[in-house]
């Protein structure tokens, strides 16, 4: 869901989330490409956390995630991410050396557990001031799902990105409030004041 049980937003607005790319700069580079890579996958923090460089296609230009939330092992997903980003990530973490040394290439490249890659993350929601509800790595998720809708990229490929077994699934990031929806409601009131 999107909304919290109190009818809160879940999910980062596009000038939040922009913010939050922003906040990025001023963290150290592993920290910097950590954030970025939830940012622009949609993938959840425990996925992000078990990348390997041998799951990163420098020729193709995408993350290969392993969809951690399937019954089984083994069910990848491969999404594009910004070239700029690509290149960051391929420079900060040695990529092209790791992907070549049989030990480095299946090492994780943020060895961190799942606190300190929260603490990664909270640090830069709270520099940049939302809310509770928002503060939490799982809003980058929903803000790239919302995103994602917000932009017509079609459903099932939104579904592929995020690893999503259902379309129902998927379905809940159209019923975020895009700029499409407030230009129809703009309109919508004008005529009534008309009136």
């Amino acid at each position: 869901m999107i909304y919290d049980n109190r009818g809160r937003r879940k999910y980062l607005t596009v000038s939040e989330r922009e913010a939050f790319i922003e906040a990025t700069h001023r963290l150290r580079p592993k920290a910097q490409t950590f954030c970025l890579a939830l940012v622009y996958t949609g993938a959840r923090i425990s996925e992000i956390l078990a990348l390997t460089p041998e799951h990163i296609d420098v020729e193709a230009g995408v993350i290969i995630i392993e969809s951690l939330k399937k019954r089984r092992r083994g069910v990848f997903r491969a999404v594009p991410v910004p070239e700029q980003f690509f290149r960051r990530l391929v420079e900060i973490h040695d990529l092209h050396d790791a992907q070549s040394d049989p030990r480095r290439r299946i090492e994780r490249i943020w060895p961190w557990g799942r606190t300190t890659a929260w603490m990664q993350i909270k640090q830069t929601m709270r520099e940049i001031g939302v809310g509770p509800s928002q503060s939490m790595p799982k809003a980058l998720r929903h803000a790239f799902g919302v995103g994602a809708t917000q932009k017509n990229v079609p459903l099932n490929i939104v579904q592929k990105w995020m690893g999503h077994s259902r379309l129902s699934t998927t379905a809940i990031y159209a019923d975020a409030v895009g700029d499409e929806e407030r230009l129809l409601a703009n309109r919508m009131w004008i005529r009534e004041q008309v009136l």
